[in-house]
């Protein structure tokens, strides 16, 4: 299912501890670490599919979380060219994404990866909320600026000033 802009519409889950710190998962056979995310069934509701790909990714299930909230609107990154399939009857550029924001209420032994047929993840590990954000894939990284920047408001998180990149654009300082 991907939009007439060419996005696949996706969830991506930011779970947080009790301490606010936030869970990665490293892709199996991979060096990439990533938040849970998934892509949106026709006929599912952003948060039905954040609560299918919760379970499928980590093992969880409703009862371990609670949803502090999520983004107000759609975030979008394009996959590069080269990893796209080229397919005349399809016009697909990348994911545009809803972020949930969850508390796990349950306990780190819920956690399961190898719940799914089929894993996504081989190893998972908490992490402070400002983690420096390369070891995301690239193309990934300013999605995850946003959703994270966005969802911190909802637990009283300041953005860390040496965590924010400053725009591509802009100019130093004195010049």
């Amino acid at each position: 299912m991907i939009d007439r802009d060419g996005y696949r519409p996706n969830v991506g889950i930011v779970l947080l501890n009790p301490r606010n710190d936030v869970f990665w998962a490293k892709r199996v056979r991979e060096h990439a670490w990533q938040f849970p995310q998934g892509g949106i069934k026709s006929g599912e509701t952003p948060e039905e599919a954040m609560f299918r790909e919760l379970q499928e990714e980590v093992g969880l299930d409703p009862e371990h979380v609670r949803v502090l909230g999520r983004t107000r609107e759609w975030l979008r990154y394009d996959v590069p060219r080269h990893w796209v399939r080229r397919d005349p009857r399809f016009n697909y550029r990348g994911q545009k994404q809803i972020w949930f924001l969850l508390r796990l209420v349950g306990r780190d032994c819920d956690v399961s990866l190898r719940r799914s047929d089929k894993p996504e993840f081989d190893a998972w590990r908490w992490q402070r909320y400002w983690v420096p954000l390369e070891a995301v894939v690239d193309f990934k990284r300013d999605v995850y600026q946003q959703a994270l920047s966005e969802l911190a408001r909802l637990i009283s998180l300041e953005p860390d000033p040496y965590w924010v990149r400053p725009p591509e654009d802009s100019e130093a300082v004195g010049n």
